[in-house]
């Protein structure tokens, strides 16, 4: 579904083969249907009647959200940086800020996640499918407080055309980094608890703005290894007419794995990428 909206400037975005995924153990495990408000930098209880911000500030809370959601809730509380990565933040400082949003949804098949499809005349990265995000602009504030938040519902705007005052962000993974971009990437995890309209916002640089369902996601029919010449494997998901891979691929799996979500799948079905990828 188109969203009538005037085109809006986009960042780099920080998505790359080459993010590599480390397996870990869970942590304790919460009582089934809790939740607890998030007690970050620039987190703020949030009442249903105000879905975005308080006092200005974005805030972030488990309060209300679907008892499906409960496992992914679970799985960033625990989480550690290298079950996700074995590529962290250079410990200087370096590297260009960015956010992504990890959005899920309800759709006619159940949960799903929102996805867009960079355009195929982009330099890098042409047609790869990735979560909405990009680069920490100024007026995002501090990278080391909500300035993340912000930007990650700023880029799925411009990109999507969604509505952000629909969206309950509920949980925020470690920043994980990415060598050959120099990007320092915070994924944010939100909740459509209003979906609104999406679509294509600038053609120049998104192909397509599409929801995948968690199933499909999750079906080992859809999932395969990527190889690219250097050597780099990596997981991805044949969906939607896509090749998910990359460092959103990378999220998704360790999500799926994390959450209990996961189904035993073929590691040895292969996809191969070119120096192009």
């Amino acid at each position: 579904m188109t969203h009538a909206s005037n085109t809006h400037s986009r960042h780099d975005e920080p998505d790359t083969h080459r993010t590599q995924n480390e397996t870990g153990t869970h942590g304790t495990q919460n009582e089934p249907g809790s939740h607890r408000t998030y007690d970050g930098p620039g987190a703020h209880h949030r009442t249903p009647e105000d879905p975005e911000s308080h006092n200005g500030e974005v805030v972030v809370t488990k309060d209300g959200l679907p008892a499906w959601l409960d496992p992914v809730v679970h799985a960033v509380e625990t989480v550690e940086p290298l079950q996700l990565s074995r590529f962290l933040p250079p410990s200087n400082g370096a590297g260009r800020q960015s956010a992504v949003l990890i959005l899920f949804g309800e759709g006619v098949r159940g949960p799903e996640l929102l996805l867009m499809e960079r355009a195929s005349s982009l330099r890098s990265h042409a047609g790869q499918p990735s979560f909405p995000g990009g680069a920490l602009d100024p007026q995002d504030g501090d990278p080391k407080a909500d300035g993340p938040l912000r930007a990650a519902l700023r880029e799925a705007e411009e990109e999507t055309g969604l509505d952000p005052s629909g969206v309950q962000l509920f949980g925020v993974l470690p920043k994980l980094y990415i060598p050959v971009s120099g990007f320092v990437v915070t994924p944010v995890l939100g909740w459509w608890r209003e979906p609104t309209p999406v679509g294509v916002v600038d053609p120049a640089e998104t192909a397509r703005v599409f929801t995948v369902p968690v199933a499909d996601l999750t079906n080992p029919a859809h999932r395969a290894t990527t190889v690219h010449p250097s050597g780099h494997r990596g997981p991805a998901f044949l969906v939607e007419s896509a090749l998910v891979w990359g460092f959103t691929a990378g999220i998704i799996d360790r999500l799926l794995h994390y959450a209990g979500w996961e189904l035993p799948w073929d590691r040895e079905k292969q996809v191969p990428l070119d120096w192009r990828a």
